[in-house]
C-alpha cells in the first residue's frame, strides 16, 4: 500500500510539472520578434533573410495568424552536403519555417534543459565539448583513484543517429511533458516535415529544433543509464557516449542492456564499428582528442584537417580559435606550427 501511495504521489507530481497553455506564448508576436532577433545573428547578408526582412512586420503578422488559426504548414527543405569532418547531408528550411523553429525553441528549451542530466553536453548552454572532455578527465582520475587503478572505458556511437529518430516515439516522449494539444500540433508539423527516406523516421541536421528534440529523445536513455543501470561515470555528447568503470566484465554486461533499451524503447542501433571497451591507459579516442590517464593529444585526423584548412587560407580569427582549441590538451608542438600562420 505504501509503495502504491508513493507511486501515485510521483505520478501527481509528474502531471503537475507538464507544460500547459504555452501555445500562445510560442506564437505571440512578441516571441516571434524576439525569435527573429536571435535568428538574424550572422545571417543579415544572406539573400533569403534580406528578402524576408523587407516586409518583416507583414511576415511576422502573417505567421502569427497562420499559427493562430492552424493554417500554417511547414514547407520543404533545400538539401546540400558539407564535410565536417565527414560528409553530412544538411537540410535547410525556409526563413519562415526557421523563424517558427526559433520561436518554439525559446519557450521549450528552458523547461526541458532542467530535466536533462548534468553529464549531457551537446547543444546546451554552459556545456559543450570542452566541458565534456574535462569531465572525462575528472572521471578518469576518480575511477582510477588518482591513477593507481586500471580504468576501462565503454565507448559507443549510435548508427545513423539523426536519420534513425522515430517520429512516433519522439511524439510520445514529448507528450509526457507537454499537456497542450496546440503545441503538440505545431511540434508535429515540424517533426513530420522531414523523413530520411523511411516514412516516420529522421530529423534534419539543419533545424535548430532538431538539436533540442534529439536531446529530449536521448534523455530517456540518459535516465535509464543513470537510474536503472546506476552508471555513475557516464558522459554523453549527442550520440557519442562513454561509461568508465574498473570492471571490464561489468561494462560487457551493461552493453547488452544498453543495446536492448536503445532497440526496444528508442528504435536505435549502436554502430557495430564504433563500440569498444578499452583501458584508458591504451588511449581513448573521444570528441576529437585521444585521452590517456594524465594527458590528452589531438586526434591525428583532426590535426590533419586543421592544417589543410590553414593551407587553404584562414583568417587571424580562425587561427586564434585553433590555438584556443589546442590549449586544452598536450599539443605544444602543434601550437607552434599553427602560430607560424599568424606570422605569415
Amino acid at each position: 500500500m505504501e509503495a502504491r501511495s508513493r507511486e501515485r504521489e510521483r505520478e501527481r507530481e509528474r502531471e503537475s510539472r507538464r507544460l500547459r497553455h504555452i501555445f500562445y506564448s510560442i506564437i505571440s508576436v512578441d516571441n516571434l520578434l524576439a525569435a527573429w532577433c536571435e535568428f538574424l545573428r550572422g545571417k543579415r547578408r544572406r539573400r533569403d533573410v534580406a528578402e524576408f526582412s523587407l516586409h518583416l512586420t507583414d511576415n511576422i503578422v502573417e505567421i502569427h495568424h497562420e499559427l493562430t488559426d492552424k493554417s500554417y504548414c511547414h514547407g520543404g527543405y533545400h538539401a546540400f552536403k558539407v564535410n565536417d569532418p565527414k560528409p553530412r547531408d544538411i537540410h535547410k528550411a525556409s526563413v519562415k519555417d526557421r523563424l517558427v523553429h526559433h520561436a518554439l525553441y525559446r519557450v521549450l528549451y528552458p523547461h526541458f534543459d532542467r530535466k536533462f542530466i548534468h553529464d549531457s553536453y551537446s547543444c546546451r548552454l554552459g556545456k559543450g565539448t570542452q566541458r565534456a572532455i574535462n569531465r572525462f578527465r575528472d572521471f578518469g582520475r576518480k575511477v582510477s583513484q588518482n591513477h593507481s587503478k586500471t580504468v576501462w572505458v565503454l565507448k559507443c556511437d549510435v548508427r545513423k543517429f539523426f536519420a534513425s529518430i522515430d517520429h512516433k516515439v519522439l511524439k510520445e516522449v514529448l507528450r509526457k511533458d507537454i499537456a497542450d494539444d496546440d503545441t503538440s500540433w505545431l511540434l508535429d508539423q515540424v517533426i513530420d516535415s522531414f523523413s530520411s527516406g523511411t516514412v516516420g523516421k529522421g530529423l534534419p541536421l539543419g533545424n535548430l529544433t532538431s538539436q533540442l528534440l534529439v536531446n529530449i529523445y536521448m534523455n530517456e536513455f540518459d535516465h535509464f543509464v543513470k537510474r536503472r543501470l546506476k552508471a555513475k561515470y557516464y558522459i554523453r555528447y549527442a550520440d557519442d557516449f562513454v561509461i568508465l568503470h574498473r570492471d571490464c566484465d561489468y561494462l560487457e554486461e551493461l552493453l547488452s542492456l544498453i543495446n536492448e533499451f536503445l532497440h526496444s524503447r528508442l528504435k536505435l542501433k549502436l554502430h557495430p564499428n564504433k563500440v569498444s571497451i578499452t583501458t584508458l591507459a591504451s588511449g581513448v579516442d573521444y570528441l576529437g582528442w585521444v585521452h590517456f590517464p594524465k594527458h590528452r593529444v589531438l586526434r591525428t585526423i583532426t590535426r590533419d584537417r586543421m592544417f589543410r584548412r590553414l593551407e587553404d587560407g584562414s583568417s587571424k580569427e580562425s587561427v586564434a580559435s585553433y590555438l584556443g582549441l589546442l590549449s586544452h590538451g598536450n599539443a605544444y608542438a602543434v601550437q607552434k606550427e599553427v602560430e607560424q600562420y599568424i606570422q605569415e
